[in-house]
């Protein structure tokens, strides 16, 4: 199974429609959203090519193929405008016999994991920074931000295949993989 990974699109519907052309070009069995799709939050500028309308109208175009967990800037009416479920706070997964909780990472993170099991992945976004660590227990892993990365990273999203993360910038160059 093939499973692409995004997360904090923020309305950006220039970086949407990247993404949309990464969900073409990649063909995911699994699309997997993580959270803040259409709004861009007050600790944020707006994020270039900001239209939240366009970001519906995309997302809805492939529904209901993604999974999706809520973000801290979603809300209950952006489940009027969405096709498929976004109030989830957290989802777990069985991909490829990796254990894995995916959450935005805004009431669980690296640093206030929930309970997981030895070997189990921590899947967040959130911070708007790709990361691949280990710790005691699990791995903490996030694809970055699709439409405001931070700390020089590129805008990106993340695919599982085989076993196998590979972080991605949103044209396609592949920049690490992990294979656990």
């Amino acid at each position: 199974m093939k499973l692409m990974i995004a997360s904090d699109i923020h309305g950006s519907a220039k970086f949407c429609r990247e993404l949309m052309d990464a969900y073409c070009r990649e063909a995911p069995d699994r699309f997997l959203l993580l959270g803040d799709l259409l709004y861009h939050g007050p600790r944020n500028d707006l994020p270039e090519g900001y239209a939240p309308k366009e970001v519906i109208d995309m997302l809805n175009s492939i529904a209901p193929a993604p999974l999706c967990v809520r973000g801290n800037c979603e809300a209950e009416v952006d489940q009027m405008v969405l096709h498929f479920p976004v109030l989830a706070d957290y989802a777990w997964l069985d991909v490829n016999g990796l254990r894995i909780f995916a959450t935005h990472g805004h009431l669980h993170g690296e640093d206030n994991p929930p309970p997981l099991c030895p070997g189990d992945i921590l899947l967040c976004g959130h911070t708007h920074i790709p990361a691949w660590r280990e710790h005691e227990g699990f791995r903490y892993l996030n694809p970055g931000s699709v439409s405001i990365p931070k700390e020089h990273s590129p805008h990106s999203y993340l695919v599982l295949e085989n076993r196998t993360f590979i972080w991605k910038e949103l044209g396609g160059d592949s920049y690490h993989e992990l294979t656990v």
